[in-house]
């Protein structure tokens, strides 16, 4: 009986954390770019991505809500990131216009992924991953190296994670 109980509380936890790490992202519009607070929300936001999904299958709790959850957070985390970060980022046109069409790319994916399978269609490929994990680590490396070499590093690996995400669901492999 004891054990039961504890299963059942834990069986949200996964989302539990996915949710703080969306009010951790928003806390993030009050902080200033680069600052120890956007850094220390920053960096929670990241732990509680990598333990979501981790304790969603160690518990066997994963779900299709937990995953659409997961993918919403991680969009917003990195919407107010971007936005957060726009104001230090000193990048060419090119890239500004690169990272509109992933953008525009991922958009359309959305849109072909729920009209053709009847729900939103946000796959976590090991190419998505990798662009996720470089997004992340971005804002650590400012300061390091040079901006530019950065965002052109991870524009031509998002490029490809957004065309083969669209080919799987144009091709029906969307779990």
């Amino acid at each position: 009986m004891g054990n039961m109980m504890f299963y059942q509380k834990i069986k949200y936890l996964a989302n539990i954390i996915t949710v703080s790490r969306i009010i951790a992202a928003l806390a993030i519009i009050q902080t200033e770019p680069l600052s120890f607070p956007f850094y220390a929300l920053f960096l929670f936001c990241g732990i509680t991505d990598i333990l979501d999904g981790r304790i969603a299958r160690k518990t066997g709790s994963e779900s299709r809500t937990g995953a659409i959850l997961d993918s919403i957070a991680d969009m917003v985390f990195a919407l107010i990131c971007f936005a957060k970060l726009f104001s230090v980022m000193d990048l060419p046109l090119f890239l500004w216009i690169w990272i509109g069409g992933i953008a525009a790319g991922r958009g359309i994916n959305l849109i072909f992924g729920f009209m053709h399978h009847h729900k939103l269609v946000m796959l976590h490929t090991k190419a998505n991953k990798l662009t996720g994990l470089l997004l992340f680590l971005f804002p650590l490396f400012i300061g390091f190296f040079s901006i530019s070499y950065i965002a052109f590093l991870i524009c031509a690996i998002a490029t490809f994670a957004a065309i083969q995400e669209g080919y799987f669901i144009r091709t029906g492999r969307t779990e």
